[in-house]
């Protein structure tokens, strides 16, 4: 499992432990992944999902997942969080 948001699709990054004698070692910074359970309002379902805990107050300010995968480009998406966003697209479609 990669340690990689689906939502805003951050990840790791490397960088180096510094020591006091400025010695240099490379390590990794990690994303901080939560696994969180999303409500879909339009799809009438929630959805699990690992997401950063930025990712998560991201959606939470934007007013929830349905706004989220509609302003978010499918670039960043993970593939099941794009398939959610097509579904998303087709209902709102099919009820206009």
């Amino acid at each position: 499992m990669s340690r990689i948001c689906e939502l805003t699709g951050k990840g790791r990054q490397v960088g180096n432990n510094v020591s006091h004698a400025n010695n240099k070692t490379k390590r990794t910074f990690l994303p901080n992944l939560q696994n969180v359970t999303l409500i879909s309002e339009a799809l009438e379902k929630s959805i699990k999902l690992r997401v950063s805990t930025h990712g998560l107050r991201s959606v939470e300010h934007v007013g929830g997942l349905d706004n989220w995968l509609t302003k978010t480009s499918e670039e960043k998406l993970s593939p099941r969080a794009a398939k959610l966003k097509r579904e998303l697209a087709k209902k709102a479609k099919a009820a206009a």
